[in-house]
């Protein structure tokens, strides 16, 4: 598979006085074409400043991000809007009722995206895409003249949907799409984004709490701990056999935890609180003091993230593939 986006060196840091917020802190990675990657870490860990930085609604402190091979980090978030790429790239929010427009029908909603990010004017061709978003995502044409507040919580989930689709993007990200929504409604979208990723083609960036359904949904996994990513792998692999230890830590806390083996270990438990992310020390492991494995090396070397033959990826001194 080729690459579709890529991260490289990639930081953003915001001011607080004189001293520096550090909340996405040199990541670098990929995600391919026709590929799911699920992106997961405890708030605050920079997930949802990393997703501004890739949909270009924020501009980046330092880096390159790659789309399709055009570099499209250094465009001026304010110029993104209108710039050709900027329909590739298209995003679903985490509540479906916050996210749309109280005034707006479904089809107002879905037909804004077809007027602003394509150079369809001719409003029966837009009712025609609005009609097919909504067909996809199974939304019944009846309901399209509806306001927000007419429609269920799966219902309005599935504008939110329909509005990203509509110009058939390369890249969709997702952001907790289905935390605001009951149990058995997340279970219907669910299928529903398996579905438009086999038949769109498009690769989706799954950003989640829910480490269950990032399991079920995703091709690969990337952890993120205050800022850095810590792990990164095949996300069966990842769930089998985590090898950084706040990995390990979260996974053992689902339901059944780890198997093989695993879930008697010492090195199973977090406890403490965060490092604060404001000028951190660039020698010092960002996990130590939380880390049952923490070591006099943790606090004079901070690991790297290690890429093994097998694809998996750690940064951690006391790990192995």
């Amino acid at each position: 598979m080729s690459q579709l986006i890529e991260a490289i060196d990639l930081v953003k840091h915001f001011p607080v006085g004189k001293k520096l917020l550090h909340a996405v802190d040199g990541l670098n990675f990929h995600i391919d074409s026709g590929e799911t990657v699920g992106l997961v870490g405890e708030s605050g860990c920079g997930k949802s400043t990393l997703v501004r930085l890739l949909t270009r609604t924020l501009d980046i402190t330092d880096g390159h991000i790659r789309f399709h091979g055009n570099g499209i980090g250094l465009i001026p978030a304010r110029a993104m809007a209108e710039h050709p790429l900027r329909r590739e790239i298209q995003m679903v929010f985490q509540d479906p009722t916050d996210s749309l427009n109280p005034r707006y029908t479904a089809r107002d909603t879905i037909g804004e995206s077809a007027r602003l990010l394509t150079e369809t004017r001719d409003a029966n061709e837009i009712r025609r895409m609005v009609e097919e978003a909504a067909d996809h995502v199974g939304l019944p044409r009846e309901l399209l003249d509806r306001y927000p507040h007419q429609l269920s919580g799966g219902q309005k989930a599935r504008v939110g949907i329909a509005r990203a689709i509509v110009v058939k993007p390369r890249l969709l990200i997702l952001d907790e799409p289905t935390a605001a929504l009951d149990v058995s409604v997340q279970a219907v979208i669910l299928q529903l984004l398996d579905r438009l990723k086999r038949e769109m083609g498009m690769s989706f960036l799954f950003v989640s709490h829910d480490l269950n359904v990032v399991r079920l949904l995703c091709d690969r996994v990337m952890v993120m701990y205050l800022g850095q990513i810590v792990e990164t792998g095949k996300a069966a692999e990842v769930f089998a056999r985590p090898l950084h230890p706040y990995t390990r830590a979260m996974i053992a806390s689902l339901p059944g935890g780890l198997t093989g083996g695993q879930a008697s270990d010492a090195d199973l438990l977090i406890g403490g609180d965060p490092q604060s992310p404001i000028d951190p020390d660039p020698n010092r492991c960002r996990l130590l003091g939380r880390c049952p494995r923490g070591t006099d090396l943790c606090a004079n070397s901070a690991p790297l993230l290690q890429t093994w033959a097998d694809g998996r990826s750690a940064a951690c001194h006391f790990v192995t593939p």
